[in-house]
């Protein structure tokens, strides 16, 4: 049921309680739900036996005089209501509201389920972030996915988004990295003498070596502000010349496995400039200002126990320099001082432990930055599945399956089909919950593939309208508002109507949660309906009036699901 026809049916239970509760300073909340029998109505409702305690009323009796005004006069919405058990309220709709939403879909086309709920409120969203150190891998796509999705879902929703990517480019990592590509121009091997105790063993490395001797130029392909490009000296013992050329080369590369899997971003932060725009410092010193930090063995600490942190943490170590999530402080503030008084941060599980040290480290700048930010999303790994075995090394990164490695297995070299694969699967579960990603079921042509189960309703609609034809579809299209749908009263097509009312209301509740796998749930149980009713009822029939009818209803389900798989970035194919 659409939403609109909820509030209506809220507001007439509202008038009909109103004389029951005269002379009480009751204010009930009316809450509509669907009963667990769809033989006992479309809207079940409480609201009786939630007033008749505080009434000190009979239930049952309450419900009659509610039921006796609700019925009272014709409406456009409810057909009927009776009495079940001690006091529910069982609502029928009428066939005509329940059609309605086929007028609506078609009226508003990819409109349909978007809201103004956001007012335009500028909201960050930051994902994937990795360290430019090597491919990105299967985590990093979970990220990716999640954060497109979630960035799609809030802009639907009205809110004003930014897809951000911090660049971790400072610090021990990115020393390693550097140690480790010299140690390859200089001819080494893992595991050899000499070889650095923490690099990264990967064939890439090898591959930004030879190109650095080479003396190559490369260019990150991001088209940010923060693009760079670097041509190598060539020199191995160059090891600054080194550093800036494997961070442009990793950068390079991400950005590549980041268009394949059809990932863009407005903005690329780089941690360096926490450090080259003294950001870092002025953090630091409004911590100092604050009040919240002291020293101790010759290092300065942080008070995070004051905001909920098991213990207190170092900020700056003895040696002189800061620990990791004091450039994460210094970041954060920068995107307040932004305007974006809502953040979201999508990360590895792996980063539970520094949400406090943040947070308590945002409170105490006195800057009046809220307790809870930003949010965050943790995901958990994934494990990878091909032929029937577990995959645990790539041979390109070394100790990982990269997120290229994972969409073209999942397409079978189809980088589009891989892309839409990897995508729906990594979205298909809440982001806490374990995630085995089976290849062999991306690949399957069968109702144990999701995202092909999903998308072969859409080609199959788009196969009957094939059929049907382009005349009769246009002439749809043109009484989209005006066209008589009272012939949909099959079984399923009841069924279809209902689940099609459903799409807003899903991507409400998956704003709520910043959770897209409520998307994914949807569509699978869309396209679900959508079979049924293609194995049940035939749309080329001589009655051209319900073949109209049913056309429409073919065309506003092609809708959703174009709407719904845009949404979290898969494509919607017309033949499979």
């Amino acid at each position: 049921m659409l939403a609109q026809q909820k509030q209506h049916i809220i507001a007439l239970i509202h008038a009909a309680i109103t004389p029951l509760l005269a002379g009480s300073e009751l204010s009930p909340t009316v809450t509509l739900e669907r009963p667990r029998d769809p033989a006992h109505g479309d809207i079940a409702c409480n609201i009786a036996m939630q007033i008749a305690k505080p009434l000190k009323k009979n239930p049952r009796e309450l419900a009659q005089a509610i039921v006796a005004a609700l019925v009272a006069q014709p409406d456009d919405v409810l057909a009927s209501a009776e009495i079940a058990g001690p006091g529910f309220i069982n609502i029928r709709v009428k066939d005509s509201a329940k059609q309605a939403v086929v007028k609506q879909i078609l009226v508003q086309a990819d409109q349909f389920g978007r809201s103004t709920r956001g007012a335009n409120t500028p909201v960050v969203v930051e994902f994937v972030s990795a360290n430019p150190t090597g491919p990105l891998h299967v985590g990093h796509g979970r990220q990716a996915a999640l954060g497109d999705a979630i960035s799609s879902l809030m802009t639907a929703q009205g809110f004003a988004v930014t897809r951000e990517f911090y660049y971790n480019d400072a610090g021990v990592q990115i020393g390693n990295l550097a140690l480790s590509v010299q140690a390859r121009a200089r001819g080494l091997q893992p595991g050899q003498d000499g070889w650095p105790e923490s690099a990264y063993n990967g064939e890439y490395i090898a591959e930004i070596a030879k190109d650095f001797l080479a003396k190559k130029t490369v260019a990150s392909s991001d088209a940010s502000a923060n693009s760079i490009t670097v041509t190598a000296s060539g020199d191995a013992n160059d090891l600054d010349s080194i550093r800036q050329f494997s961070v442009c080369y990793l950068r390079r590369e991400q950005d590549i496995d980041l268009q394949a899997f059809g990932v863009k971003f407005d903005h690329y932060f780089l941690e360096t400039s926490l450090y080259t725009d003294g950001k870092v410092n002025a953090a630091v010193e409004a911590l100092q200002h604050s009040g919240k930090t002291y020293e101790q063995d010759g290092a300065l600490w942080l008070r995070t126990t004051d905001y909920g942190d098991d213990k207190d943490r170092v900020m700056k170590k003895s040696d002189g320099t800061y620990t990791y999530f004091v450039p994460d402080v210094a970041y954060h503030i920068t995107k307040w001082q932004r305007g974006f008084k809502q953040a979201v941060n999508i990360q590895g599980s792996d980063h539970h432990g520094t949400i406090a040290r943040v947070r308590g480290g945002l409170q105490a700048v006195g800057m009046g930055i809220p307790q809870g930010y930003p949010d965050y999303i943790l995901h958990k790994m994934v494990t990878v599945m091909k032929d029937g075995a577990e995959v645990k090394l790539s041979k390109r990164a070394g100790s990982y399956v990269t997120l290229r490695d994972l969409i073209e297995w999942s397409g079978n070299g189809d980088i589009d089909a891989g892309r839409d694969a990897v995508r729906f699967f990594l979205i298909s579960r809440k982001a806490d919950t374990e995630f085995v990603f089976d290849v062999d079921v991306a690949l399957a042509r069968s109702d144990e593939n999701p995202v092909y189960y999903v998308q072969y309703a859409h080609a199959r609609i788009c196969s009957v309208l094939e059929k049907v034809g382009a005349d009769l579809v246009t002439d749809v299209l043109n009484q989209k508002s005006t066209i008589d749908l009272s012939p949909l009263t099959a079984v399923r097509e009841a069924s279809l109507l209902a689940k099609l009312a459903e799409y807003p209301e899903s991507l409400e509740r998956a704003l709520d949660e910043l959770g897209p796998h409520q998307v994914a749930f949807y569509l699978r149980e869309l396209a679900g309906e959508m079979h049924s009713y293609y194995n049940a009822e035939r749309v080329l029939v001589e009655d051209e009036g319900l073949k109209k009818a049913r056309v429409a209803l073919l065309l506003a389900t092609k809708q959703v699901l174009q709407n719904g798989l845009g949404l979290i970035g898969v494509t919607a194919p017309a033949k499979m």
